[in-house]
């Protein structure tokens, strides 16, 4: 192996993983639709008033028969959108509990079917289970196209500064998955409407989980248009 003796350029400038959150009827999906060669994987039933290349997953087994169909064409996608992350969170949770109980100590586990959650053992020890299953979801959707997009629902957040309350913006995940959503992203958007307008945000000055790698989107409100966030 030969090591680097002069610095290496970028070999893209586009996030290859996008995450984009905002409250519900913002217009996500509507634009969503306009990105030419996305395919809209739609898990919460959103995209029935919208023109689109999309389909619809209602459980993992059907998004794991979606993403074999999509590598056995070829990966004919540009873009493929995940509407909701959030959505996929919650599915999580039932292959969370298959992975515990394939362990020594959970074999047992609700041996009689009464469909305790694996989020209900002591200690907060279950969460460990749903961030390894989700983290696998997130590594099989990540192969699937050249760039992934996840969509996330809101959250209000209620920070102390300087002795006051104040609401921050932030994505519907919970604890550590949000943490390993937003390490597996280029760049965060948040999505509001500003008269008009669809807008997003990756500027995370003003209380706001947002913020970009790629230099062109560094800072950035401006009008949600696709062409300005991939430009290669």
């Amino acid at each position: 192996m030969e090591l680097p003796k002069e610095k290496v350029m970028a070999t893209r400038k586009s996030p290859k993983n996008i995450v984009i959150y905002g409250p519900p009827k913002i217009g996500k999906t509507t634009a969503l639709a306009k990105l030419e060669g996305c395919l809209i994987i739609d898990l919460e039933e959103g995209s029935d008033m919208v023109d689109a290349l999309k389909i619809k997953a209602n459980s993992l087994r059907e998004l794991s028969q979606i993403g074999k169909a999509i590598i056995a064409e070829g990966k004919p996608y540009k873009y493929i959108a995940v509407d909701t992350v959030t959505q996929l969170e919650a599915w999580c949770e039932s292959e969370a509990k298959v992975l515990y109980q394939s362990t020594p100590m959970g074999k047992n586990f609700d041996k009689d079917k009464q469909g305790l959650s694996v989020l209900s053992l002591p200690n907060g020890g279950g969460y460990l289970y749903l961030r390894l299953a989700y983290k696998k979801w997130l590594d099989r959707l990540n192969k699937l196209a050249d760039h992934v997009i996840l969509i996330g629902h809101l959250k209000d957040k209620v920070l102390e500064k300087k002795g006051k309350e104040v609401t921050s913006k932030d994505l519907d995940l919970t604890g550590k998955i949000r943490g390993i959503t937003c390490a597996n992203a280029d760049a965060i958007g948040y999505v509001f409407r500003e008269g008009d307008a669809t807008m997003i945000s990756f500027d995370s000055t003003n209380d706001i989980t947002a913020g970009s790698r790629c230099d062109h989107l560094k800072g950035q409100v401006m009008e949600l248009d696709w062409s300005k966030i991939f430009i290669d």
